[in-house]
């Protein structure tokens, strides 16, 4: 499966990395463009277990995704005996 934010979309951009010389040894203005080369953008992701309309899933997810408070994580609680015996069994399950 390929990187991609859950909630931003953010995945790996492509861009171009420019070689340039300098305008002194030449003696113009401005730097001029020498050549170029492919180069890859990748975002910051975290791969995080989280709550999606009742269901926990395990998703890539941005930091700034994070960070605006996007992202709604499960609790993460021992279930034990006496707990187990009182709660539904579909919300008790947690390993």
């Amino acid at each position: 499966m390929s990187h991609v934010c859950f909630f931003t979309g953010k995945k790996t951009q492509t861009g171009w990395i420019r070689s340039e010389k300098g305008a002194r040894r030449d003696g113009g203005v401005g730097n001029k463009i020498k050549g170029r080369s492919k180069r890859k953008v990748k975002p910051n992701l975290k791969k995080l277990r989280i709550l999606v309309d009742g269901v926990i899933r395990k998703e890539w997810v941005s930091t700034s995704a994070i960070k605006k408070g996007l992202v709604v994580k499960p609790l993460r609680v021992k279930v034990t005996a006496k707990v187990a015996a009182k709660v539904p069994a579909k919300v008790a399950v947690s390993k």
